[in-house]
């Protein structure tokens, strides 16, 4: 299984986020590839929405399935996470993308495509942190189906 998240904005390099995120990809036996994507046009709020939408979706692997982060999107523990993750591996999926949009969120063309709109709090938080707060997430998954000692119920 390889896993890409495709996210709106650019990282700053060796940022506390930053460093955060590459330990958690290095950990990981699973592949992570990161995608950083900006609009540079200066657009009304719909109409970005729509432009990064086109961006990440065309970012997206052919045939992966796909994650959309938004705060109205379903509540997992990491259990249920780690689950979902292994099904679509045991089911044939060899990618799946995990799409973070811009500061508006995600239009609806995006969320229409999604496998799974997946929220981690209705709290609001930052994108580079929400980074951060996903790749340590995807390590608990695969340690978890890994049967390793990281995740505590």
């Amino acid at each position: 299984m390889h896993l890409w998240i495709i996210a709106i904005g650019k990282m700053k390099k060796n940022s506390e986020e930053d460093l955060l995120i590459r330990r958690y990809v290095k950990r990981c036996q699973w592949p992570i590839n990161i995608i950083e994507l900006e609009e540079k046009k200066k657009l009304p709020v719909e109409e970005l929405k729509k432009a990064e939408g086109r961006l990440l979706l065309s970012s997206v692997p052919k045939g992966a399935k796909i994650i959309v982060l938004d705060e109205h999107g379903e509540h997992l523990n990491s259990e249920q996470f780690a689950d979902k993750l292994i099904k679509w591996s045991d089911s044939g999926i060899q990618n799946i993308a995990l799409l973070i949009g811009g500061a508006n969120g995600h239009s609806s063309e995006v969320k229409e495509k999604a496998n799974l709109v997946l929220s981690f709090g209705r709290m609001t938080l930052p994108h580079m942190l929400i980074r951060a707060v996903l790749t340590e997430q995807l390590y608990r998954a695969y340690t978890i189906t890994a049967h390793l000692p990281y995740h505590r119920e």
